[in-house]
């Protein structure tokens, strides 16, 4: 009778591993999405005629006969990014953010996949044979495209600071101090994008990066539990 009672919690175990399992795979998706975003934006800048990182920023990327790969490359992140989030749900179950980090990063990845449906807005020389200078009065699509990054943007600023918290009660001090700064990093690019559209770039480059740094390290305590 007490061995059978002894032995009666195992089953919970085995249901625990993969469950586990589960959420470092989602996280993963958090974890990949700004390194595919970035990596194949880098490739599709340097190859691409008429791009100039300093006059274009990667969203004209979706247009010109080659956009459909800027456009996969939206729907890719965001479903990563999306995934990413569910996996962040279930790594800060019972700690402070579990509500709204996760909701907040859902956002974000929403964000890309509004992107990958309506563009960005021709000029300042892409696509090549675009008049140089930049477009003066947005498009339908256009205004829906910088909206919806504006939206997901502020997301990833307020998820990190919600993290913040996260790293604070678990005494990791310089996680709490860089997502309390890294929003900061984020809208100052933005706030530069009027003198040079690389601030722009840097700034959402690095919300990008630093989503992934956070990713990986939920990840590992997830691993760790």
């Amino acid at each position: 009778m007490t061995h059978a009672l002894t032995a009666a919690p195992a089953p919970v175990a085995a249901v625990a591993a993969p469950s586990q399992r589960t959420t470092r795979l989602l996280l993963a998706g958090g974890i990949g999405g700004g390194p595919l975003f970035l990596g194949l934006g880098l490739v599709q800048g340097l190859t691409r005629d008429g791009f100039d990182f300093t006059r274009n920023a990667i969203s004209q990327l979706s247009l010109g006969e080659l956009g459909w790969i800027q456009v996969v490359d939206f729907l890719l992140t965001g479903s990563l990014l999306v995934a990413g989030a569910v996996g962040m749900r279930r790594a800060l179950r019972g700690g402070p953010g579990v509500t709204w980090v996760p909701r907040l990063i859902g956002v974000f990845g929403a964000s890309f996949l509004v992107c990958s449906a309506f563009r960005a807005d021709p000029g300042a020389g892409f696509p090549a044979g675009t008049p140089a200078s930049s477009t003066v009065t947005l498009s339908a699509h256009g205004t829906v495209h910088m909206l919806s990054g504006m939206v997901g943007y502020l997301s990833l600023c307020a998820a990190f600071v919600v993290l913040a918290r996260h790293f604070a009660v678990r005494q990791l001090r310089g996680w709490a101090v860089a997502c309390r700064l890294m929003p900061v990093v984020v809208l100052a690019g933005f706030a530069g994008s009027a003198a040079t559209v690389m601030a722009f770039t840097a700034g959402a480059g690095l919300g990008l990066v630093w989503l992934t740094a956070v990713s990986t390290r939920l990840r590992a305590e997830s691993a760790a539990r």
